[in-house]
């Protein structure tokens, strides 16, 4: 079987043809016929995208094109189907094999979410809703595009980081703060609350320890601890209850700020601190009941025994990091960007070597953020200081898509609802880009 595809460059007595059969692991109506057929050898995935189209309008006229992926030897196709096979010196003499998959890009750029001041931080792990920490001292809970609920209200410092940490049924949700002003705070909110206009609350209790900016929160899986990097250089342990505990001194004193009584608060302080770094820690995350990572600008990654409080491996990669996320094959691989346009990632399980196992190059700027996609090995995004929001696949050294919602620097992205990358930045906008379909 033949198939005729127009291309720019198309001279039918020159244009070389290869023999394909389009294999995928998708569910109908998304499977073409399992047969070989002819296409022209200089097809782009674009290309290669129209003729799986037409394959499946073939079969089902009324059939709507939508972009596809494409994959030979489990390696994303990112340029001429010819100068692939060269590049991989695959043999065009035989019939190839081509799996498709849906492509991920996004689909819709909602209207962004407007605050005061820069937006520092972002939180998409609730599904419910997306937290965000802004440089005018608010933590902010939205509903949807542009639907603020919820302001949280009490810090004198830039927001810079917000963390869901439980919900108590599916109503009373606990959140974590931190900011420039030294501290951590929880707050607690009915996320069913109907009312018309943002709700200001309290803090419920307030976490004290650290002696400088307070940069990056992580929290335990149970949501019943939360650790905290700093610009003091330390990490810091912390309980979320607000009863008394070991090393958890309650008070619960009202205090004056601006000449008004705040509400009475617990306060607490940290039940053990992490002490190794030699430059501010700058990103923090807790996969695992006994393992906390963390990232600093003194150029390390560090892996910490939260049972012995001892950092047990070292990463060092020259460069001045800002963020940190482990994901990806068993939930194993960390990713790390920081003060050089490249995103890298290292698998530690190879013992005795801290180069990367990939690099990614496509910023023109520091990186601000990255995280791994829950549900995929493959996925994960990055932010940078460049503008943009770059969404990769293990698979290609190209990102699968750019996102350029943003006029200024980027300053933290996340995902939310597995299919929409959230992202905040030096334009004051939360921005949300739905519609992305991840296998």
């Amino acid at each position: 079987m033949e198939f005729n595809i127009e291309t720019p460059e198309q001279d039918e007595k020159t244009l070389r043809r290869v023999q394909v059969r389009f294999v995928t692991k998708l569910k109908a109506p998304l499977k073409v016929p399992n047969t070989s057929i002819a296409i022209p050898s200089n097809l782009t995935r674009f290309g290669l995208s129209s003729v799986v189209n037409n394959l499946l309008q073939s079969v089902n006229p009324e059939w709507k094109s939508e972009p596809f992926d494409f994959l030979i030897n489990g390696e994303l196709v990112r340029m001429s189907l010819e100068q692939f096979l060269l590049v991989k010196g695959i043999s065009a003499e035989k019939v190839l094999e081509i799996e498709y998959i849906k492509a991920v890009v996004p689909q819709k750029e909602e209207e962004p979410c407007l605050h005061d001041d820069w937006v520092s931080a972002v939180d998409g792990s609730h599904r419910g809703f997306i937290l965000t920490g802004s440089y005018d001292s608010l933590g902010r809970v939205w509903k949807a595009a542009g639907s603020c609920t919820h302001i949280l209200e009490g810090h004198s410092g830039a927001v810079s980081s917000i963390r869901f940490l439980k919900s108590d049924g599916m109503k009373n949700v606990t959140v974590a703060t931190a900011s420039k002003d030294q501290t951590l705070k929880l707050w607690k909110f009915d996320v069913e609350d109907l009312i018309n206009h943002p709700k200001k609350i309290n803090a419920f209790k307030i976490l004290r320890g650290h002696k400088a900016s307070v940069q990056s929160i992580a929290a335990h899986t149970s949501g019943d601890m939360i650790c905290s990097g700093s610009w003091d250089c330390t990490i810091n342990l912390w309980q979320t209850n607000e009863s008394d505990a070991e090393g958890d001194q309650v008070s619960t004193k009202k205090r004056k700020v601006n000449n008004q009584v705040d509400e009475s608060q617990f306060e607490g302080e940290a039940v053990s601190t992490l002490v190794g770094h030699t430059q501010c820690v700058s990103s923090v995350v807790w996969p695992q009941h006994e393992t906390i990572y963390s990232a600093s600008w003194d150029h390390s990654v560090r892996r910490w025994d939260v049972e012995t409080g001892k950092d047990v491996s070292d990463i060092f990669c020259g460069k001045v990091l800002n963020c940190i996320d482990v994901g990806g094959e068993g939930s194993a691989l960390i990713t790390a960007g920081g003060s050089d346009p490249i995103l890298r990632i290292w698998d530690p399980r190879k013992p005795g070597t801290s180069a990367p196992v990939f690099q990614f190059s496509s910023h023109n700027s520091w990186i601000s953020a990255c995280k791994w996609h829950d549900n995929s090995w493959f996925h994960l995004i990055s932010a940078s200081y460049d503008g943009k929001v770059m969404l990769w696949d293990l698979r290609t050294a190209w990102p699968l898509a750019v996102i350029d919602s943003h006029k200024d620097k980027v300053l933290c992205a996340d995902w939310w609802r597995s299919n929409s990358v959230i992202s905040g930045g030096v334009d004051s906008k939360l921005c949300i880009s739905s519609g992305m379909s991840i296998q």
